[in-house]
């Protein structure tokens, strides 16, 4: 294992997390996973092996992931690379949705991130090292019906990522998104024929995105050979959206 560098990940268990998950481990990588579930982090344990370290964590409530990070911040000074990749949906057209569905979306897809960058930033500010990588999604550019609470929190890490870019630049941590497009995961997989055949006649590549391609961009993103690369958002979407 390399010990010298951890990387932090949240939404470990889900598709895409759990590629990003793959790609570490097969790199050698000290994974700091977490996951609201028991059930799922007993999941990671098993396939990751007792050389990581993992995290039940409820990023919906405020109070318990601050609790849980500032215990994460003093026990793994060393972090060296965050990955933001948790998210949740709560749909509804905007005149139904409930405070709840809001409230709950945008803590656990917008303020996570502001909590954890700024517990975990610190140790990265005086080691003079830092990859933070978040993932968010092409609504964040597109808008979509029925989810102004995931596309709200989704644009959001937009701008708050690039204002954390221009903060640490000179302090040798980059700071990133990845928004991916359609990935082959759970929720493409309920969609039906005639939702499936909608979505690719949108796509020029006509296929779904896999999560090794979204992981492929976050690895590359958090490795010395993107030290040039900050305050950017990549697009993993087979060419839906041009930007």
């Amino acid at each position: 294992m390399n010990f010298d560098k951890k990387v932090f990940i949240t939404g470990a268990s889900g598709g895409i997390g759990s590629a990003i998950c793959d790609i570490y481990q097969k790199n050698e990588y000290n994974m700091i996973l977490t996951s609201s579930s028991k059930e799922k982090l007993d999941v990671l344990k098993n396939k990751y092996g007792n050389e990581n370290f993992y995290y039940n964590i409820d990023i919906s409530d405020p109070v318990n992931l601050q609790k849980s990070i500032d215990e994460i911040s003093n026990d793994h000074k060393n972090i060296s690379i965050i990955v933001n990749n948790a998210g949740i949906t709560e749909d509804n057209l905007i005149f139904r949705m409930k405070s709840e569905q809001w409230s709950k979306v945008i803590q656990t897809n917008l303020n996570s991130n502001y909590q954890i960058i700024k517990t975990l930033l610190p140790n990265m500010l005086s080691n003079r090292y830092g990859k933070i990588i978040g993932v968010s999604s092409i609504v964040a550019s597109t808008g979509n019906p029925g989810q102004a609470n995931y596309v709200a929190s989704k644009a959001g890490m937009i701008g708050l990522y690039k204002s954390i870019a221009l903060e640490v630049a000179k302090r040798n941590i980059t700071v990133n998104l990845v928004s991916p497009g359609f990935i082959s995961t759970l929720m493409t997989d309920k969609l039906n024929k005639n939702q499936k055949d909608n979505y690719l006649s949108k796509i020029p590549m006509a296929k779904f995105g896999e999560p090794i391609d979204v992981a492929n961009l976050v690895y590359f993103l958090s490795s010395d050979k993107a030290s040039y690369i900050t305050g950017q958002t990549i697009h993993v979407n087979g060419g839906m959206l041009m930007v």
